[in-house]
C-alpha cells in the first residue's frame, strides 16, 4: 500500500508514528530507498515534530475522557508508571536539560512521543516543551543520520 505513495511521505508518516518515529524512518529513507540525507533529514524532523504540539496540547483531554473506562484506566495507571519510573530523577534533577537528552537518545521509548508524555506528566510549560523536544529531536535525527551514512556509532567518531 505504501507503494502508491510519494517517497517523502512515506518518510513523513513514519517518522510521526510512536516509537519508530525518526529512529526507523532514516534508516529507511536512507537504506531500502536510496533517498539524499540532505531532504531525509528535514523531512523526518518535520514529520517527528508534527504530533508533539497535539499530545502536548490534548493528551489531557483525552486521558480525562478515557479514563472513565477501567480498561484505559488501567492502560494508563501502567504506562504512568512505567514513564515516571524511567525519567523520574533525570526530569526532576535536570528538567529542561534531562528532556532533551531523554529525547535525543536514539533507544527505543525514547523520542519526541514520549518526551511529550514526560513534559505532560512532569506538568512542563508548551513552548519551553515544544522547543526542548524539536531540539532533542534535531538531536536524535543528526545521530541516526550519521550512523546511517556511516555504518558506525557517532560516540566512536568523537
Amino acid at each position: 500500500m505504501l507503494e502508491i505513495l510519494p517517497r517523502w511521505l512515506v518518510i513523513l508518516l513514519i517518522s510521526m508514528l510512536p516509537i519508530v518515529e525518526l529512529r526507523g524512518a532514516i534508516p529507511v529513507a536512507l537504506g531500502a530507498y536510496d533517498m539524499n540525507p540532505w531532504i531525509v533529514f528535514p523531512l523526518a524532523v518535520i514529520g517527528n515534530m508534527l504530533p508533539v504540539p497535539f499530545i502536548l496540547l490534548f493528551f489531557g483531554y483525552a486521558e480525562k475522557y478515557l479514563r472513565k473506562y477501567k480498561r484505559f484506566d488501567r492502560f494508563f495507571n501502567r504506562l504512568f508508571e512505567k514513564t515516571r519510573k524511567r525519567a523520574n530523577e533525570k526530569i526532576k534533577r535536570y528538567e529542561t536539560i534531562g528532556l532533551l537528552v531523554f529525547v535525543a537518545v536514539p533507544l527505543p521509548f525514547t523520542g519526541a512521543w514520549t518526551g511529550s508524555l514526560i513534559a505532560y506528566l512532569f506538568g512542563l510549560k508548551f513552548w519551553k516543551s515544544v522547543f526542548v523536544i524539536f531540539m532533542g529531536v534535531i538531536v536524535a535525527g543528526f545521530i541516526v543520520t550519521a550512523v546511517c551514512i556511516t555504518g558506525k556509532a557517532v560516540w566512536l567518531l568523537l
